[in-house]
This record gives C-alpha cells, structure tokens and sequence, in this order.
C-alpha cells in the first residue's frame, strides 16, 4: 500500500501524522492495523519504508523506517500537452497519462477546443496524486495551468511532435529527430483535432506530424495510445 504525503510532514519521520484524507483511506479502505507497513511517497521522487505506530480515533501516525528506491520513471521525460476535452474524458487522460510515467501534464487550449477554461485543477492534481500511488509512481506528474498552443511555441523550439488525424510521417521517424537528451513533449488535439493553421505554425517550429495509424481515434484515445507507445519505444531503445 502507498501513500503520498508532503515533503515537509515526511522529514520529521518519527511519529507522523499522517493527514486524514490518508488516514481515512488506510482504516476505512485498506483496514489497516498497528504495525502494518506502508510505503509513502512525497512526490517528488523519493519514497520510504514506514510503519504504523498509533491510531487515535480517525488519527494514523507512522514512523519512516528506511529509504526506498523505486525504479519507475522513465528514461527520457515526457510532457503531454493535450488538448481541453470535455468532461470526464480529461480526467480518464490524465490518470492513464500518470501510470504511463509521464512527467508533466499541460492542459492545451487550441481552436477547436470546447473547453477554454477549467476549474478542475484541484481534482486534476487529486486523480494524477492517486494514480502514482496506485501504480507505484515517487514523482506526481506537474499539471500546469492551461496554455494556449500560440504561448508554447511563442520565440521557443519546443522538442517533440504532435499526432494528426491524417498524414504526417510514422512514429519510429518522428522520435528519430527528436532530441532525447530532453524532455519529449507530445500534442494531442482535442475533439476536431488540430486546425490547420496550428498544424502549419507546429511544423514551423520544427515539430513533426505523426500518426497513430489508419483509424481516426477520439482524443482520449490518442492520448493514451501515443503515450503507451512513445514510452515502450524509448524504453527499448527504438
């Protein structure tokens, strides 16, 4: 069993309290004990062995009792900029994104985004929170605020590629010319896809058009599957 909690309320590892909404989840959920053993983890890489010392009503206290070393990241980061979708389906991308290992999250605001705004960071941060405790994750991916597509290629090269509906060169070339010495980003449209003035202004930067196939997938869809298939390719050193 894991849980994430605060980097500051990890380092005082005697007698940590651990906060409620955890607490919660190791009695009522878990129906945890006494001296049962935890892993926690601060999200920002590390993780410990720990311990249950005390439970006082709703209360769960631990002590750290070792470091651990979870191998889970992956190689070369990825940060999927995916395009606003409506919704539950930004949820779905968002926790399949984390147990994928992805390093950072940039909600994208494009053209034919239906959704320019969101008020959902609290619970995006929550699902990516859950999803690296379940899939054994020490880093919570970065959810950024919502950007537009012009703001991210503004006066920068960005490394990566974006997925079309239609087109564009296959997978294994596009991930040939990036540099994987840096963080790869992957573009996702949203529900439409990419415009075709956003398509023109991607390539501009130097960012290559790829696809998924034959078959035009729904957004959360693509998400997944270039996520998953980005991530295998890199770990086998394709």
């Amino acid at each position: 069993m894991t849980i994430f909690i605060l980097p500051e309320i990890i380092a005082a590892r005697q007698h940590v309290k651990v906060p409620p909404e955890k607490s919660r989840y190791l009695l009522s959920v878990l129906r945890c004990k006494k001296d049962d053993a935890v892993t926690v983890i601060d999200g920002r890489g590390g993780a410990y062995e720990a311990r249950i010392v005390s439970i006082m009503k709703k209360d769960v206290y631990i002590n750290i009792t070792g470091d651990l070393v979870l191998n889970a990241e992956l190689q070369v980061p990825l940060v999927l900029c995916q395009g606003m979708l409506k919704g539950e389906k930004m949820d779905l991308v968002i926790q399949k994104a984390t147990e994928l290992g992805v390093a950072e999250i940039v909600p994208l605001v494009t053209e034919r985004s239906i959704v320019k705004e969101t008020r959902k960071m609290k619970r995006w941060h929550a699902i990516a929170e859950e999803a690296a405790e379940q899939c054994g994750r020490a880093v919570i991916p970065a959810i950024r605020d919502p950007e537009s597509l012009d703001a991210i290629l503004a006066g920068k090269k960005v490394n990566g590629f974006f997925f079309r509906e239609r087109g564009g060169i296959g997978l294994s070339e596009a991930l040939g010319a990036v540099d994987r010495t840096q963080a790869v980003h992957i573009f996702i449209g949203p529900e439409g896809g990419f415009a075709d003035d956003e398509v023109r202004k991607a390539e501009d930067n130097g960012i290559a058009g790829t696809t998924l196939g034959k078959r035009i997938l729904r957004s959360e869809t693509a998400a997944i599957a270039a996520t998953a298939l980005v991530q295998f390719l890199i770990e086998s050193g394709r």
